[in-house]
């Protein structure tokens, strides 16, 4: 199914479906199923009611609910053991019990089982709206998600990248135009846009697929051995070479070489990269004998080339080699609406890679995600997902397992020095310590991830280091 199909799907659904959502009430009680039917319509939901257990779970079996308010004690059945068949029917299905057994006990089995919320009778229907409102946007956002991907693996087999704003679809029809040629793509964008991610789904819908896809940070190494990586070298090259070793090129041969942050390339090796480029042949360091191969250059840069190449810095010939279809990633703050689908994917992949049950997030937690910059991107946004399903107790994430600087709870900014001889530069000093070593933490003290994220090249932040004598904590130290 394309893209316009599922689109054009999605609006007859919302045209025969009011656009707050529709509800099944199962209770026995008539009072109840009326007093929330009249409250819920009064909203603009479309609500159905079933006074059984069995009648509810048929319903459920023939018509899709964005939310089912479903109450404990039932007549027929244990309202635990039907939210486990709606949750069989459709493992997305959001429930949100009812009960006047409202314990601890009780709350805690029904979140176990799959429920979305527990709510006690009686109950404020302020709240009630609230939980409904909050549970059937979570059911929307993870059905268009299913949809949405399920056009794009048919169309792309796409992995990994999640996204339904324009600026995401306009991408994925990019990269399915170019995908099947064998130009050179450069892939520009922040740091932690997802860069390597849409290399990978350029070389998987390719007919190099079946052969290797070799990805190299070019600015996380010197020149010389970032030459031997890419070229190989002939044994006696140079002091340490014991052996004869096969450069990257090589083992790339008819896949594609993924070549990160290009920008931080000295130019000696632009110009080498420049005649693999043209000539498809290169040699291996200390080597005579010339080497063909045949492959496909993506390159990656979080800088601006065009003005890299007005300061000197990068070859412009080069620039124009590597130019020949450009791909512009949006920052996060620019495509908001991803975030939400972007939570959920985190939620679920870091939730199984911990074996941690299922989490939600919390509707005042995921506005205030909604509300951040994210300077660092969808690395930093997963990041932050990953914390916080590690250091979950329960189901559920809320504001308090947020940082700090996304919560609220703290202060980007030091206590300055107010010492009377204490000069602007002495300030200016403490504040560039702290907003370093701030920085360092947030990345687990890696310095590659900490420059990238900066925008300065790796040696400048190793002599910022080491001029505010800031000392470096090893991973895993505490």
């Amino acid at each position: 199914m394309s893209e316009a199909a599922v689109i054009s799907n999605r609006s007859e659904q919302e045209e025969n479906s009011p656009a707050h959502g529709r509800v099944l009430i199962i209770d026995d009680e008539a009072g109840i199923r009326e007093s929330l039917q009249a409250l819920l319509e009064i909203e603009g939901y479309r609500v159905e009611t079933a006074s059984t257990g069995t009648e509810g779970i048929a319903k459920a079996g023939t018509q899709n609910y964005d939310v089912v308010l479903l109450d404990l004690a039932l007549p027929d059945r244990n309202g635990m053991d039907v939210l486990a068949e709606l949750r069989s029917l459709d493992p997305r299905q959001a429930v949100i019990m009812i009960t006047a057994y409202g314990t601890v006990e009780n709350a805690v089995r029904a979140i176990q089982f799959g429920a979305a919320n527990f709510i006690q009778k009686p109950w404020d229907n302020e709240k009630l709206l609230a939980d409904v409102r909050a549970t059937v946007g979570r059911s929307r956002a993870e059905e268009e998600n299913v949809q949405l991907k399920r056009a794009l693996k048919q169309r792309y087999n796409f992995e990994n990248i999640v996204g339904k704003s324009e600026p995401m679809l306009k991408i994925f029809d990019l990269i399915a135009q170019v995908a099947p040629s064998r130009s050179t793509i450069l892939l520009q964008g922040e740091s932690g846009t997802g860069k390597e991610l849409i290399a990978k789904a350029i070389h998987t819908n390719s007919n190099r697929k079946d052969r290797s896809f070799v990805p190299v940070n070019t600015g996380s190494m010197p020149a010389d051995l970032l030459e031997s990586m890419l070229f190989g070298h002939v044994k006696g090259a140079f002091t340490s070479a014991i052996a004869s070793k096969k450069g990257l090129f090589e083992v790339a041969d008819r896949g594609t070489l993924f070549l990160d942050e290009i920008g931080t390339m000295s130019m000696e090796t632009q110009a080498k990269i420049l005649r693999v480029l043209q000539d498809r042949r290169f040699m291996h360091l200390g080597g005579v004998q010339e080497i063909q191969v045949d492959v496909r250059i993506i390159a990656a840069t979080n800088v601006d080339l065009r003005q890299q190449v007005k300061e000197g810095k990068f070859r412009e010939d080069l620039f124009y080699r590597l130019n020949v279809i450009s791909i512009d990633l949006p920052p996060l703050r620019q495509r908001k609406e991803d975030i939400p689908l972007l939570v959920e994917f985190f939620l679920k992949r870091y939730a199984e890679e911990n074996e941690r049950p299922p989490q939600r997030i919390a509707t005042e937690a995921l506005r205030l995600l909604l509300n951040h910059a994210w300077p660092g991107n969808v690395r930093e946004l997963e990041n932050v997902i990953e914390r916080a399903v590690v250091l979950s107790s329960g189901t559920g994430i809320g504001v308090d397992l947020l940082p700090d600087l996304i919560s609220g709870r703290g202060t980007p900014f030091p206590v300055l020095d107010h010492r009377p001889d204490a000069s602007l530069f002495d300030i200016l000093e403490q504040c560039e310590r702290h907003i370093v070593s701030d920085m360092l933490e947030k990345c687990s003290w890696n310095q590659t991830e900490a420059a990238e994220r900066f925008h300065v090249p790796l040696s400048t932040l190793n002599q910022k280091i080491k001029r505010l004598n800031i000392e470096i904590k090893k991973k895993g130290r505490e």
